[in-house]
């Protein structure tokens, strides 16, 4: 039961609300970024309930790298556990995706999931032009791999993009309430999801108090997560738009993914000054 709870509660619950490619528009897009740039970590603690189970980064390269002759940034998120958690549910997990620095979309996605006994490796080639998704994957290394071409919509993310291009939405456009449709591709098929705009809160973190943009996705029916309204999403209130917090009710327990330390960030974050 426990095996995916890590990866899902902290890289799926910030870029499933990241896979935002709201409307149809032309194959190719420049996406204005003001949000982000190369050289930027984060680095977040995992909370199941009052233990510090994981921990995980979400950084950008120092360097520019060109994928499908196009400039990219190339953004990693790790997971592993920590503690005890480590002892009886090993994981170590890898997710990146070089995505295009002008339209924001993946060129190409990685994945390499250790958690327990179970792997799985999985590489994703993404045409925009023709809206295609070339899929090559497998669970051992002696094992033949597994291979297909999926269609999908205009401007597809994948769940690592997806968060970035979140980050250029212009939340002062939005009203509290507004509900944005969201589109992605994982595990071979397109899906579609919704965002819940919230509106502003001030949240505590380990980085210390930050005003922030509440976002909630609406979870389809799972095994995992209680309700449709089960994530929390805080994004700063400020040009960075970093998850600084995200809160998750689980079947299995609570889960907190707190930010505890930040570096190379283009703008400075909205830390809350304490009288």
């Amino acid at each position: 039961m426990f095996r995916r709870w890590f990866i899902l509660s902290t890289l799926s619950a910030l870029a499933t609300v990241g896979l935002l490619a709201a409307r149809p528009e032309a194959t190719v897009r420049t996406v204005p970024n003001s949000s982000f740039t190369k050289g930027e970590s984060l680095h977040y603690k995992v909370h199941y309930g009052l233990i510090n189970a994981a921990e995980a980064t979400i950084v950008l390269s120092d360097d520019l790298h060109r994928v499908n002759e196009r400039p990219c940034y190339k953004a990693t998120v790790t997971g592993r556990t920590t503690g005890s958690f480590d002892f009886f549910l090993r994981i170590r997990d890898t997710w990146r995706s070089y995505i295009d620095t002008t339209s924001i979309l993946p060129q190409k996605f990685f994945r390499n999931i250790e958690e327990g006994n179970y792997r799985k490796k999985e590489t994703i080639d993404f045409d925009h032009e023709r809206d295609m998704a070339k899929v090559e994957s497998r669970k051992k290394e002696k094992d033949a791999p597994k291979r297909g071409t999926y269609k999908v919509p205009d401007n597809i993310q994948d769940v690592v993009s997806g968060f970035y291009f979140l980050r250029t939405v212009n939340f002062d456009q939005r009203r509290p309430g507004e509900v944005i449709a969201v589109k992605g591709f994982f595990d071979d098929q397109v899906f579609d999801m919704d965002v819940v705009y919230k509106g502003r809160e001030t949240v505590e973190t380990k980085a210390g108090s930050i005003r922030a943009i509440k976002l909630i996705p609406k979870m389809p029916k799972n095994k995992l997560f209680s309700g449709e309204n089960a994530i929390t999403v805080y994004l700063s209130d400020d040009r960075n738009k970093i998850p600084v917090l995200i809160q998750a009710e689980m079947f299995v327990g609570s889960v907190k993914v707190d930010m505890y330390k930040y570096q190379g960030l283009k703008n400075r974050l909205n830390v809350v000054a304490k009288n």
